[in-house]
């Protein structure tokens, strides 16, 4: 039914390109409804900002009330609740921390399925079990919903800059219009597969980060002991094989890199607490699918003691200076 909803719509789209192309903005007439977005913290916060620079009247809430501040002054709606969004808009984002954050806010008392109307087009950008996105999915579908999975990539940067890079979940069928969205906030939207693939391509990407991430640092720290300059360090290595992400673009030694979390004592950015969370997921699918991952683990391992000597709330590249103290004891 949402997807020949949709097909009718296009219909009417190409009708009236056709009969007067001056109606039709560069935009399909659909950008002129609302979008729906819960969740607005450090990524979801400029997420929807990007929808309202492109035309989409966006209907918000956040269970913190004061993270919807900045986005009512820039002309969106703020409502009370998930069910209010949902009465309000068929096409509806969300992007929250956790897998009970997102069964809470799809299946709770003052939850979306609760007003959720037929034909509603629900995105999740959270990163969550797979599985719990399968089990949103058909939730959905019971109410005459779809669902789709759609983590991101790119950190709190890239969200700003409309530069993420989208791993989408769900029916083929519905893939044209979450993409006609998606492609407001990130240079890249790539189509996964059925629903929980696009979980699955981002626990494997956020597992690679996080091991080239203490990389980087254990390889930085050691060329520094060495008594290497670390501007040089960093030189070398992006014009050489050991180069990567952590090294060229979100380097985690302060003094390095400007614009990045190590600059400013690593605030911003992707939290240790996010990331030892991502972790646990893979974690938990290579456990089920008894797959090893012993570099995965042991990453794990480190950003949950990491979560529990300080560096909760800092950013994940804080590995560098947490590495840094362990010298000392």
């Amino acid at each position: 039914m949402a997807a020949l909803l949709r097909g009718c719509r296009n219909i009417l789209l190409k009708w009236n390109k056709h009969v007067n192309p001056t109606l039709v903005s560069t935009r399909s007439m659909a950008s002129k409804t609302p979008v729906g977005f819960i969740g607005l913290g450090n990524m979801g916060s400029p997420m929807a900002k990007n929808l309202l620079k492109n035309g989409y009247p966006i209907i918000a809430t956040d269970v913190f009330p004061e993270s919807c501040k900045e986005l009512r002054d820039l002309g969106a709606q703020v409502v009370d609740s998930p069910a209010e969004v949902a009465e309000k808009a068929d096409r509806i984002f969300t992007m929250l921390p956790s897998s009970p954050n997102v069964i809470e806010v799809y299946t709770g008392p003052s939850g979306i399925l609760k007003k959720v109307k037929k034909g509603t087009l629900l995105i999740d950008s959270s990163t969550i079990d797979p599985a719990v996105s399968k089990e949103m999915a058909l939730a959905a579908e019971k109410m005459g919903a779809v669902f789709m999975d759609a983590p991101v990539s790119g950190g709190v940067g890239a969200a700003s800059l409309a530069k993420l890079t989208f791993m989408v979940g769900g029916a083929k069928e519905e893939y044209n219009a979450a993409q006609e969205l998606l492609t407001c906030m990130g240079a890249n939207v790539i189509y996964c597969g059925q629903v929980g693939t696009g979980q699955a391509a981002k626990i494997c990407n956020n597992m690679l980060l996080a091991i080239g991430m203490i990389g980087t640092a254990e390889t930085m720290n050691l060329g520094i002991r060495l008594g290497l300059d670390p501007k040089l360090l960093a030189k070398i290595l992006n014009m050489s094989s050991g180069r990567c992400w952590s090294s060229d673009t979100y380097n985690p030694v302060p003094g390095v890199m400007e614009g990045v979390p190590s600059a400013n004592n690593y605030q911003g950015g992707f939290g240790t607490t996010l990331m030892a969370k991502d972790l646990g997921l893979a974690q938990n699918t290579a456990t089920n699918t008894k797959t090893p991952i012993p570099l995965g683990s042991l990453a794990h391992q480190i950003y949950r003691v990491m979560g529990s000597r300080g560096y909760a709330n800092k950013d994940f590249s804080s590995v560098f200076q947490f590495l840094r103290e362990e010298e000392g004891q």
